[in-house]
Parts: structure tokens; C-alpha cells; sequence
């Protein structure tokens, strides 16, 4: 039975890298599966979908997806799945939309993205996926100090960054995941082992 998934985690938790990862075990197994990603992340190039490793494929646009299929989610059914990547950047409305994907065309649709943003508040996306997906699942990183990485603190010039938009692009130039206590405190470094 399909279902809707909400894969979320910090910054740098491998997200887009298990996403590539799942597409790849359908295609390995001769199905199909549709990479997407929303035209707002642009950082890798127009279509594609690179993690932090290297991991690297071609992708379509969510916007593009959904203008094409519409309301006829026949014409979806060619996928076994749909993996959309950076899912904190969706809609409320195509977050709907990918739930009547499922329910309606039998469709899996696995989302991967952020939960909350440098203020650790919830993106509109993730709010909705938090809201209505049938399985939510976290993908863990660490803090430099060792514990659980919860927190995305947006930086610059080696400091923690609070005000601003909520949405600016950027990868480890930019953000780091810290453990709550250290999110707070705004501490980006220390020695790993000596906070308890």
C-alpha cells in the first residue's frame, strides 16, 4: 500500500543522500523512480540533485510535475515511486497534492527536507508533511560536541546568525547543525567530549 513519507533531519544528516539512494535500489530492481525537487533550490544547477558526498543525479521540477500531471494521476503511474528532495521548501498545497498522489494513484511519495529553519521554526512544507504523512521518520546527524543534532544554525563570519529570512541558500558555508544546548548558547565549537 502507498504511502506518504516525511524523512526529515538537520543540516548534513545525509538526507539528499539517502534519497539518491532509494531512487537507485528502484532503478537496481527495474522500476522507476522520479526525482524532484522544488525550483526554489537552485544551489546544484537547474535539475540536479547533488548530497554533500558526491552523490549526484538528474531531477524534474516539482512545479513542472504537478502542472504536467494535474488532476490526472493516471499519467503519474509510470513511477513506482516519487522522491522529492528539499521537501521544506513545498507548499502546503502541493504537499496535498502528493497526498492525493498517493491515495488516489498508489503512488509512494518519499520526502526528504529539513524540519524547522534557523530559528527552529517550521517550514511551511514540513509543518504540512508533520501534518498529514503516513510515516514520519527522523535521519540523524551529531552535533561537534556529540550529541543529537536537532538545530540549523544559519552562520557568518563564525557566528551564529538569528535574524534574517527565513529561506537563503546555502550549504556548509552557511549552516550547521548543533545539539539544542549548543543552538542556544550559539557555541559552533569546543572540544568534542567536554560539554555534559
Amino acid at each position: 500500500m502507498a504511502q506518504l513519507y516525511f524523512r526529515y533531519g538537520a543540516m548534513g544528516s545525509s538526507k539528499t543522500a539517502n534519497a539518491l539512494m532509494v531512487r537507485y535500489n528502484y532503478i537496481e530492481r527495474g522500476g522507476s523512480a522520479l526525482l524532484l525537487k522544488p525550483k526554489l533550490e537552485n544551489r546544484d544547477g537547474e535539475k540536479i540533485i547533488r548530497s554533500r558526498i558526491g552523490l549526484e543525479a538528474e531531477c524534474s521540477f516539482v512545479e513542472d510535475f504537478i502542472e504536467e500531471i494535474g488532476s490526472d494521476r493516471e499519467k503519474a503511474k509510470i513511477y513506482d515511486a516519487i522522491i522529492v528532495d528539499e521537501a521544506q521548501f513545498l507548499t502546503r498545497e502541493q504537499v496535498d497534492w502528493f497526498s492525493d498522489l498517493v491515495d488516489f494513484a498508489g503512488i509512494p511519495v518519499i520526502c526528504y527536507g529539513l524540519r524547522t529553519d534557523f530559528q527552529s521554526n517550521l517550514f511551511p512544507g514540513s509543518e504540512r508533511l508533520l501534518e498529514i504523512a503516513d510515516k514520519i521518520e527522523e535521519v540523524k546527524t551529531v552535533c561537534w560536541c556529540g550529541r543529537k543534532a536537532t538545530n540549523n544554525a544559519r552562520i557568518h563570519n563564525g557566528r551564529v546568525i538569528r535574524d534574517g529570512e527565513q529561506v537563503v541558500m546555502g550549504g556548509n558555508e552557511s549552516y550547521v547543525a548543533l545539539c539544542r544546548k549548543h543552538f542556544k548558547m550559539g557555541m559552533l565549537e569546543g572540544t568534542p567530549g567536554s560539554e555534559q
